[in-house]
């Protein structure tokens, strides 16, 4: 039987830190140190991050994290998998998403794809993000990956993988 796989797009999936780094340079001049961020929230660590998520164009032209094309692919033929986002705090982040998704991930169906405002309603088997207010109300395996802000904290029972190569090994 098909586990049902859930799966993060900020930080999982797309490469958020860059975009973030990248609005600053533009808007700044220079790129943060991401030694000088590790532990800190993304709003904490970059002084204009929600007003950059709630710039147009901020989502839709983020950076795939690398591997996660060809594991996820691997991943949706062994599993329910559903690309789950918290995005109804941002509106204009679900539209951007969903095109971004299709452009990167066109195996990836509408039908699994699921923005929310809380991930606290989702239910599967496994999930795989990079915060611990969704992992940590999560009633499955948990799998932690690794961003910035969370590099300075315990699993807390999570497993803690740094790329996607690591994920297909875990699940294999």
């Amino acid at each position: 039987m098909k586990k049902r796989l859930i799966v993060d797009i900020d930080g999982v999936l797309a490469d958020i830190y860059g975009q973030f780094r990248k609005f600053e340079l533009e808007d700044f001049g220079h790129n943060q140190d991401l030694s000088k961020i590790t532990g800190k929230l993304e709003e904490e660590a970059f002084v204009n991050g929600e007003i950059y998520m709630a710039t147009q164009g901020f989502f839709r032209h983020a950076s795939v994290i690398k591997g996660s094309v060809e594991a996820i692919e691997k991943l949706n033929q062994r599993h329910d998998l559903f690309i789950v986002s918290a995005a109804t705090k941002f509106p204009n982040s679900m539209a951007e998403k969903q095109e971004w998704l299709l452009e990167h991930f066109p195996f990836i169906t509408w039908e699994q794809i699921v923005f929310c405002g809380t991930k606290e309603i989702i239910k599967g088997d496994i999930m795989i993000d990079d915060h611990f207010k969704n992992l940590d109300k999560f009633y499955g395996q948990t799998i932690l990956f690794s961003q910035p802000h969370n590099l300075n904290r315990i699993e807390n029972g999570h497993s803690r993988v740094t790329n996607w190569k690591e994920i297909i090994e875990l699940l294999s």
